[in-house]
């Protein structure tokens, strides 16, 4: 029930705060450049920078991935998830990428944010949910506390299974960006 109004809310243009993996997350439609510059100003985030996009499973990000690399994401390990850093497609708005050549994305192991993600049928920007340089909402007080006046809808969840932000690396090199925390 949660997942069908979140969809509502992110169809008809809305910016959304959720449960991920590691931390609650704030999220828009990617091809939504109004809602996704809406949360870099909630975020007080410089638009170089760059966002992720998660999905519930690889062929919703097929559309947004260089077809010369899709279909190449490893299964995600539910207990230390990794987000990817891969070649966009041309249609990926700049604005998703940010001055970054490549696109970040993850397969979710959240069932809520997958849930999400299922019920629009496509991926969704994920962002932890904070102000730039401040400390992430760690429990539903506290998101709801900051962003509630913020954001169109808080999705009710818990974050999980890993207890941190995800470990971020470059699929074609294996580099890793920033390490994982356990």
């Amino acid at each position: 029930m949660a997942a069908g109004y979140a969809s509502d809310v992110l169809l008809s243009g809305g910016v959304i705060a959720y449960p991920t993996e590691g931390v609650f997350g704030l999220g828009c439609l990617p091809d939504d450049v109004d809602a996704v510059e809406r949360i870099l100003r909630i975020k007080q985030r410089s638009p170089t920078k760059g966002l992720i996009l998660i999905a519930a499973r690889p062929g919703q990000l097929d559309p947004w991935i260089d077809p010369a690399v899709s279909g190449s994401l490893p299964d995600p390990d539910p207990r230390q998830p990794v987000t990817w850093i891969v070649r966009p497609a041309a249609r990926v708005p700049r604005i998703v990428t940010g001055d970054n050549p490549g696109l970040a994305v993850r397969i979710t192991t959240n069932p809520t944010a997958a849930a999400i993600c299922d019920a629009v049928d496509m991926p969704i920007v994920s962002t932890s949910a904070n102000v730039s340089g401040r400390p992430v909402a760690r429990n539903t007080f506290v998101l709801r506390r900051n962003f509630g006046h913020l954001v169109d809808y808080v999705v009710p969840g818990e974050c999980g299974p890993a207890g941190s932000p995800t470990e971020i690396r470059e699929l074609e090199t294996g580099k890793v960006l920033r390490p994982g925390r356990s």
